[in-house]
């Protein structure tokens, strides 16, 4: 289904929200209904426009035992430097694609994956985002300052900022 200009842009600007803050914390449910979080790298170069997500994950990690149960999964991102906040939720899948994997490894990766890219271990998670939630906040100590006056002189809350729903199915 063909998203309308307004969300194309909102998911534009989810992207370029995501981008930027590069780590998100990944959430499984475990076997006993507990939710489990992860700090993850998000591969920024891999793109957003089919409304993929990309990580690298050892196929043997627990979160990777969590999603063969259980294969929803939800990112938060935050960059409270600027007053961003993103909650991201999907459905996450292990991609053993060896060309997929070149592609996206970074030298940095082995940091976390001593023997590169073509280790065995090494696999990719594929989270497929089926809906998103963004808030886009005024950052600055003016806006934040104007909002305390208006509020103490008019008994209104300020405007929160940009706030946008996103169903990508």
């Amino acid at each position: 289904m063909a998203r309308s200009a307004t969300d194309r842009e909102s998911a534009e600007k989810l992207w370029g929200m995501i981008k930027g803050v590069r780590i998100a914390m990944m959430t499984t449910l475990d076997e006993n209904g507990i939710l489990h979080s992860r700090p993850m790298a998000t591969m920024p170069h891999a793109g957003f426009d089919d409304g993929t997500l990309w990580f690298f994950t050892r196929a043997d990690s627990p979160k990777v035992h969590e999603l063969q149960e259980h294969w929803r999964v939800n990112l938060s991102y935050a960059d409270p430097g600027d007053q961003n906040y993103v909650s991201v939720s999907g459905v996450a899948q292990l991609v053993r694609d060896q060309d997929k994997i070149r592609f996206l490894w970074r030298d940095i990766l082995s940091t976390w994956f001593p023997k590169g890219p073509d280790d065995p271990e090494v696999a990719l998670l594929k989270v497929t985002v089926d809906q998103a939630e963004y808030w886009d906040s005024p950052s600055s100590a003016m806006v934040y300052a104007y909002g305390y006056v208006k509020a103490k002189l008019t008994g209104e809350p300020p405007s929160p900022g940009d706030h946008a729903k996103i169903a990508f199915q």
